[in-house]
This record gives structure tokens, C-alpha cells and sequence, in this order.
């Protein structure tokens, strides 16, 4: 398998065309923006070696933690890690259902401390639909859609290099689909 600096360099390098492509099809350079700049961020922190003690899971620093859970329960080159279809839809629910644990979390104790009442769970929920709305009015309709494709090519990118990898060393291609 290829290192993480292997990998790094072959995510930015990748970006360029991520762009270019996007812009071919929209005609827009945010929206060709938007996903160079998720490709860089699906490749470089939100990759599919989040299951690993890797350069990935480092660069989280103080935030590592968030990932223990997903290292704990999925095994390493599984398809539901490196896999094409579901890894990155994976990696992105969980990173939002635990994001919105650990908030809701340091409510109840900011609250709790406060002394004033403890946010209910529907008060995240509106929360999110907040977030929603101020994306979709200030970033456009599609810049979820478009940041998620970025963010899936840029972790495609990774096991497709993996892909070759293994190709390389053993002749055959393992299984990620």
C-alpha cells in the first residue's frame, strides 16, 4: 500500500482535475471550489484510514477521540471503510451523528453548570435545519451535494491508489467494492 505521503501528494494532485471537471460541467468556479477543496479534505483528513492509527487519524489532534468509536468497530480495508460505495457515506454519518452527540453533550454540562434547563434533543434538530437553511441561502442549493461529492472522490481516490497497490504487489485487486 502506498504511504500517507504517497497518498497526500496524489490527493492535491488530484484536485486540479476534480476541478477542472466540476467546472466543465457547471460552468461555475464555486462549485468547482467547492469540490476541490472537499476532494483535498476527503483525502487528506476524512479518508478512509480513519480506522487506523494512520496520518489521517493524527491530524485530528485533540479530536481523535470522535474517531475511536468508528476505529473500534469497523475493520481496516473493510467495505465499509475503504469501500467505493458506502465508505464515505459512512464516515460522513457518523462524523455528523457524533458531532451532534458531543454538542449536545457539552450543552447538558454548559447548561448543567449554568444552572439553566438542558437543551432538548429537538432543540438539535432545529439546530440542524438552521445550519441547513444558512448553507443552502448563503452557499447555494447544491454545496452539500457538491461537498460530498468531493469528499467521496477524494476518498475514492485513496482506495483506488490502494486499489493499485495491492494490484502491483500481488498481481490481483482486492475487494473494496
Amino acid at each position: 500500500m502506498p504511504s500517507g505521503r504517497t497518498h497526500d501528494a496524489i490527493t492535491v494532485f488530484l484536485a486540479l482535475p476534480a476541478f477542472a471537471a466540476t467546472y466543465a460541467v457547471t460552468g461555475d468556479p464555486f462549485a468547482s471550489a467547492t469540490v476541490a477543496v472537499a476532494f483535498i479534505f476527503g483525502g487528506v483528513m476524512f479518508g478512509p484510514d480513519l480506522d487506523t492509527v494512520s496520518r489521517q487519524y493524527s491530524r485530528w489532534f485533540i479530536f481523535r477521540f470522535l474517531w475511536y468509536p468508528y476505529r473500534s468497530f469497523f475493520k481496516h480495508r473493510s467495505r465499509f471503510s475503504h469501500g467505493l460505495i458506502f465508505g464515505a457515506l459512512i464516515r460522513v454519518v457518523y462524523f455528523l451523528g457524533v458531532l451532534t452527540i458531543a454538542v449536545y453533550l457539552a450543552a447538558v454540562a454548559w447548561y448543567g453548570i449554568a444552572g439553566d434547563h438542558t437543551p432538548a434533543l429537538s432543540d438539535f434538530a432545529e439546530a440542524w435545519r438552521s445550519i441547513g437553511t444558512f448553507v443552502r441561502r448563503n452557499l447555494g442549493d447544491n454545496f452539500m451535494l457538491l461537498a460530498f461529492i468531493g469528499l467521496w472522490l477524494g476518498a475514492a481516490s485513496h482506495t483506488f491508489t490502494d486499489m493499485a497497490g495491492s494490484f502491483i504487489k500481488t498481481g490481483r485487486i482486492v475487494k473494496f467494492l
